[in-house]
């Protein structure tokens, strides 16, 4: 099955009371359990799901595995109530500023900071070799797998210029989940919202950051985003849980060995016969694998003991669901997509479905030392993954 891996190292060195209506979290079993939004603000809501995950902890490439389970329930959380002097930090993430917390609901009301951020984004023609395979054709923006993060706060203005400088591709930029008040013209669907950048072309897209959270902006134009165009955004904001530590997006993906281009013609031929989508031939986090034949390198990313840590998950993939886990820790979810949700507990396993976004918090509390994060394909749940590949 596809696998990707991450290496972590220690340093020695609009609120929801639940998840989201009739969302779904997945364990190594892949057995789902429903979690129901809560009907009252005041009542106290509880979700519990088992799970069993293979749970190993490694400082090499070679580890061994055994079952473990977890029990997985809603915590309650204290009071959060919008307070002009609360101010956001480690011990205060409910808190943002001027009245803002994370119970604001930001479809009725939101900050207006008065800021604008711009971005310049460049779309070429390219080779990439994420995992040492060898190198293939790929699309990148501003020569980085993924492309630049691109960060702004609660309230600010969000100003991106696009150049298109593909040989002979158009293209466009679609903000994932941003809610495009006002600004519809700026949701970046080729052919419905706007006519693609041609090649040679420019365009400009501004929106308010009325939300706060993590997603990820990629071409809409045909499959280019299965070629590398894609990067994460993140909004700062107000929280539902404490952390010391903010890592940043961490996005995952499969990725296609010279069939990203024509990945839509291929899927359209097999729908056709009665298969599934082409098969993807690796998993990379964060931009990074390896091969099956060890060539390639893993992301890496150092943790600070005791501290807590903010990880933004996003699945950036062409067509498969991904699970993912940190080996030794369990993570607890505060966000799904752009909703903050009450934190959830104990989870293991994670499983994100395209486009899908967890934010979660973990403990480094575990021995210093190497530690894996891994992200399989959820093979259950798409015809189109190829269960031989793999990355190490």
């Amino acid at each position: 099955k596809l696998t990707g891996l991450c290496l972590l190292a220690f340093a020695s060195v609009s609120w929801a009371e639940a998840l989201p209506k009739d969302h779904y979290l997945w364990g190594a079993d892949r057995m789902g359990k429903m979690v129901r939004r809560a009907t009252s603000s005041s009542s106290t809501s509880k979700a519990s799901s088992t799970s069993k995950a293979a749970s190993s902890v490694s400082s090499s490439a070679s580890a061994s595995s055994k079952a473990a389970s977890s029990s997985v329930q809603a915590s309650s959380s204290t009071s959060l109530v919008a307070d002009a002097a609360c101010t956001n930090g480690p011990n205060s993430r409910q808190c943002w500023s001027s009245g803002y917390s994370v119970k604001t609901d930001f479809d009725q009301k939101h900050p207006t900071t008065g800021n604008t951020v711009t971005y310049n984004l460049e779309i070429t023609n390219t080779t990439c070799n994420p995992d040492g395979n060898g190198a293939i054709e790929c699309f990148l923006i501003n020569g980085q797998q993924p492309g630049p993060v691109i960060t702004a706060n609660w309230g600010d203005q969000v100003v991106i210029n696009v150049k298109n400088s593909l040989q002979n591709n158009g293209s466009s930029f679609h903000w994932h989940g941003v809610r495009q008040l006002n600004s519809v013209g700026s949701d970046g669907v080729g052919g419905l919202t706007e006519c693609p950048i041609p090649p040679g072309g420019s365009r400009t897209y501004s929106f308010l950051a009325t939300q706060f959270g993590t997603s990820w902006y990629h071409s809409h134009y045909s499959s280019q985003y299965g070629m590398g165009v894609t990067g994460p955004i993140v909004i700062n904001g107000p929280a539902t849980s404490n952390y010391d530590i903010d890592l940043g997006a961490f996005p995952v993906s499969d990725w296609y060995y010279g069939l990203a281009t024509r990945v839509n013609d291929v899927t359209l031929y097999n729908l056709q016969n009665n298969t599934g989508p082409p098969n993807g031939d690796n998993i990379l986090v964060n931009g990074k694998g390896m091969s099956a034949s060890g060539a390639g390198a893993y992301a890496q990313m150092t943790l600070t003991p005791n501290k807590r840590h903010r990880l933004r998950i996003i699945n950036t993939s062409v067509d498969n669901a991904i699970r993912v886990k940190l080996d030794g820790h369990n993570f607890t979810v505060i966000s799904a997509d752009f909703i903050p949700v009450k934190p959830l507990t104990g989870q293991d396993w994670i499983l994100l479905a395209v486009g899908q976004r967890y934010d979660v918090i973990f403990t480094a509390n575990q021995t210093p030392g190497n530690y894996f994060f891994r992200a399989e394909a959820a093979t259950d749940c798409f015809s189109g993954n190829n269960k031989g590949g793999r990355a190490l």
